[in-house]
């Protein structure tokens, strides 16, 4: 995801470029309240839970500040995927499949302009969905076409004439046609590069699009919690807070009928890039969130980027908790792809693309 170098939201490049990240950014005071919700949430467990649906999710592509602090080039080259992040994301993918489990990809499709995709064969091969990222990162929340990316900042030529809504249009089906091209299947959904609280909410004009496009479902939505203070371990509160909105923030559907699967907190952008965490912070986090899921019979969508998690966790510490979490679980939880989470939510009667 692309960033500014202090931003205190896990979520979003939108918040960078848009008026809806200035929102956000003002909108954090209003966390204060959710001590109060953290402990409602907390007792309100459902009787009878359902069996909890446990996503992991992994974006392809390059993040600022890693593999050190100070590398801010990838902005403009978020699909310019380096080595270490392929392999990642590939060693990833087979020991989830030597577990039985899965991992959600999404790709930003200038990944697809790389000499060898092979790695992103594999994947897929393995059986775990690929998603759609957008082509350049753009920020799907950007209102004018210099908003929707950095690239486009340095290089306006790529986008004379286009309108914020159509830069965004194309950056998706563009994603789509170079994965059918490139790798031969189609995108298993959509993914927003960052996230907002407001997801899609007040924007039926891009849920349409995505609509118009061929996506039933899209994850969009990260919600409001707190962080504390950089390079402090988290405290009692900051982990009340994350797992309070984690059991809040769960699939809905919008009155288009697209479904949104929220990704749940806390990122590893928001642990570690913004908030400088040890690795050990990040998965007592989501050992606690994963937990609290699969108390309640909810939904829990990991999200992390192999270009963050080669330097922080190279262990793949946090895949193997979550598996581990889930299987001790037993039938009350599963580890599925967030296609399987959207169908659950999905209405029985779609609203049929215009």
């Amino acid at each position: 995801m692309t960033k500014h170098q202090d931003e205190r939201h896990t979520a979003t490049s939108a918040r960078e470029h848009s008026a809806v990240p200035r929102r956000e950014f003002f909108a954090r005071a209003a966390t204060a309240g959710l001590a109060a919700m953290t402990a409602r949430s907390l007792r309100a467990a459902p009787a009878t839970p359902q069996r909890a649906q446990i996503a992991i999710t992994l974006d392809l592509e390059m993040s600022r500040h890693y593999p050190v602090r100070g590398m801010t080039e990838w902005d403009y080259q978020k699909g310019n995927l380096n080595e270490p992040t392929k392999q990642y994301a590939l060693d990833a993918a087979r020991i989830a499949k030597e577990r039985g489990a899965l991992i959600h990809y999404f790709c930003v499709g200038r990944v697809l302009e790389q000499d060898n995709v092979d790695w992103l064969k594999e994947i897929h091969e393995l059986g775990h969905p690929i998603g759609n990222h957008t082509y350049d990162h753009v920020n799907v929340w950007a209102t004018e076409p210099a908003q929707t990316q950095f690239r486009f900042q340095r290089s306006p030529w790529l986008i004379r004439g286009m309108s914020a809504a159509e830069i965004i249009q194309q950056n998706i089906r563009t994603t789509t046609m170079a994965m059918r091209d490139r790798l031969g299947f189609d995108p298993a959904g959509f993914r927003t590069p960052g996230g907002s609280y407001l997801a899609l909410d007040d924007r039926e004009d891009l849920q349409q699009m995505l609509r118009n496009e061929g996506f039933s479902w899209v994850s969009s939505k990260y919600p409001q919690h707190e962080y504390g203070t950089a390079m402090q371990p988290p405290t009692e509160a900051v982990h009340d807070s994350i797992v309070s909105a984690s059991l809040a923030t769960q699939p809905y559907v919008y009155p288009t009928g697209l479904v949104e699967v929220p990704m749940s907190p806390i990122s590893d952008v928001g642990a570690f890039r913004t908030n400088y965490w040890k690795l050990d912070d990040f998965l007592e986090s989501v050992r606690r969130c994963v937990s609290a899921t699969i108390d309640r019979g909810l939904v829990f969508d990991m999200l992390m980027h192999p270009s963050i998690m080669y330097v922080e966790d190279p262990n793949f510490e946090a895949v193997k908790l979550v598996y581990d979490l889930v299987n001790d679980a037993g039938d009350r939880a599963e580890i599925v792809g967030l296609g399987t989470i959207a169908a659950a939510a999905q209405p029985s009667t779609p609203a049929t693309p215009k």
